[in-house]
């Protein structure tokens, strides 16, 4: 008996249940699969934002720009300096 290819919705509970109905269910089986017994941490879209938009800033930056990124991203001039010195 294949297990992968008898499971389905009806298998599962709560959050898992849940993950499967956002995901489908082919792509939580891969999941599993490949992250079965790990704990993940699922970033907000927040976050995943902002370390997007603060690598654009940084690769846009020509040493002078201060002022256009800041119009650009709708940020402070202080916060686009901030995010230039980051590594």
């Amino acid at each position: 008996m294949d297990i992968e290819k008898i499971i389905s919705f009806e298998h599962l509970s709560g959050d898992q249940r849940e993950l499967a109905e956002t995901v489908g269910l082919e792509v939580y089986k891969i999941l599993i699969e490949n992250f079965g017994g790990c704990q993940l941490y699922i970033p907000k879209w927040e976050t995943v934002f902002k370390e997007v938009r603060n690598k654009e800033i940084r690769k846009n930056f020509n040493g002078f720009n201060y002022r256009e990124l800041a119009k650009k991203y709708n940020l402070s001039e202080k916060t686009v300096h901030k995010i230039v010195c980051e590594k």
